[in-house]
């Protein structure tokens, strides 16, 4: 669309400022083919003679300082000599033959273009007395006579000039419209910078956090159990046989090992939390599938799943982040909702990805359910879990629920966040 606009503006000022050299000419084969064919008369080399001038002030004044672009002629100091100079030589022409009023019309077509509206006015009444007057002279001296010559001056300055004023104010209305457009794109362009910023500020947050909170977890969990293996270990190493009994030596040796079970544990754990081996060597809708068929085996539930749109694929840690919201979704349902059916879709809009997860289960209130989501696996069904997995890549969890009609749980990622940096730490 724009580009066909400037087209068009192209062409328009093409035409405006070819219209005097037009109408010049026009008016001049005119002028010069009135007389019977091989009939070559004087007149018409000085008419030739002064066309050639109008030409050439046309061409001096006009399309040589506006370079081609009559909108550069408003206002341009040239501009109102160019007018004068234009209605003496148009009246000179008209006094040669009438049909250089085709010619004089120029002055009624440019006018309120290229001059300010009272100036312009001005104009286009000189040119109405240069075409009412130049061919035939003054009216006789009768009312009758000058009622009629004064009235087509006066109606031609009012309807020719409010016409192009018309055209003029449409012009610059279409402008002014131009620019507001251009503005308008260019703060567009400037917001979508912005959001593209937030967003990856809101990513690299993210990623920060979750390294603190892994560097946290690690540090509670398996350097304290190894801490505490060593520990024991070195009690078995200092202990003696023959002064302690058997039985004290074996206690040792048996925490040791439930230290090390646990601490192996715990390391599993936050290596799958980083990486679902599910999407090692599939698609986010093939992983999506397997994970919802292997459930309804598990369970002897249906438990369908579906796509919507164009299938793309999505950032590693998009990925990541939706497939691990199935999962908790799926525990949830096996846990509280006793549902007899299970639904799952993946949806790829025009600006972000959307996972919807609904079961026909008991339901529940989902702002009592997040109040208490402080207890581990208790009442707060991994929704806070959600949630900041979420806000790690600028999504958003919305959950509709209510005792005794099921859970539809709608978890969504934007496109714009697969564009940023990411970092190689993920959820």
């Amino acid at each position: 669309m724009r580009d066909e606009y400037r087209g068009w503006e192209r062409h328009s000022d093409l035409l405006f400022g070819a219209l005097p050299y037009l109408l010049l000419g026009l008016s001049l084969l005119l002028a010069v083919t009135d007389s019977p064919l091989g009939v070559w008369r004087r007149e018409h080399v000085v008419t030739i003679v002064w066309a050639g001038v109008a030409a050439v002030w046309t061409a001096a004044t006009f399309t040589v300082p506006t370079r081609g672009h009559y909108r550069m002629a408003r206002g341009h100091p040239l501009t109102i000599i160019y007018f004068i100079g234009l209605l003496a030589l148009a009246a000179v022409l008209l006094s040669r033959d009438d049909v250089f009023v085709l010619f004089t019309a120029t002055a009624f077509l440019q006018a309120l273009v290229l001059l300010s509206t009272s100036w312009a006015f001005l104009c286009v009444f000189c040119a109405s007395f240069v075409v009412n007057t130049v061919p035939d002279g003054f009216p006789e001296p009768t009312i009758p006579a000058w009622t009629g010559y004064a009235g087509a001056i006066v109606v031609q300055t009012v309807v020719v000039g409010w016409i192009n004023l018309l055209f003029s104010k449409l012009d610059a209305l279409s402008l002014q419209r131009k620019q507001t457009v251009s503005e308008l794109r260019t703060a567009l362009a400037e917001n979508e910078g912005l959001h593209a910023q937030l967003i990856a500020q809101a990513r690299e947050a993210g990623v920060h956090d979750e390294r603190r909170r892994l560097a946290v977890e690690i540090h509670d969990t398996l350097a304290q159990g190894l801490a505490g293996i060593i520990r024991q270990l070195e009690a078995v190493g200092a202990e003696d046989e023959r002064v302690r009994p058997d039985v004290e030596w074996r206690r040792h040796i048996t925490t040791a090992h439930e230290l090390a079970r646990e601490s192996l544990a715990e390391a599993r754990r936050s290596v799958q939390a980083l990486r679902p081996e599910q999407l090692e060597g599939s698609t986010l809708p093939g992983a999506l599938a397997t994970i919802a068929r292997k459930w309804s085996d598990e369970h002897a539930l249906p438990a369908g799943f579906a796509t919507n749109g164009t299938v793309r694929p999505l950032h590693a840690d998009l990925e990541a982040t939706l497939f691990r919201v199935a999962q908790e979704a799926l525990a949830n349902i096996t846990k509280h909702a006793r549902a007899g059916k299970v639904g799952i879709t993946l949806s790829y809009m025009e600006e972000m990805a959307v996972l919807d997860v609904i079961d026909d289960g008991v339901g529940f209130d989902p702002p009592a359910a997040e109040a208490v989501a402080g207890i581990r696996d208790g009442n707060g069904l991994g929704l806070v879990g959600m949630r900041a997995r979420l806000e790690r890549v600028a999504g958003t969890l919305e959950v509709e629920s209510a005792p005794g009609e099921g859970t539809a749980i709608s978890a969504c990622v934007p496109f714009e966040a697969q564009h940023m940096e990411f970092g190689k730490a993920g959820p």
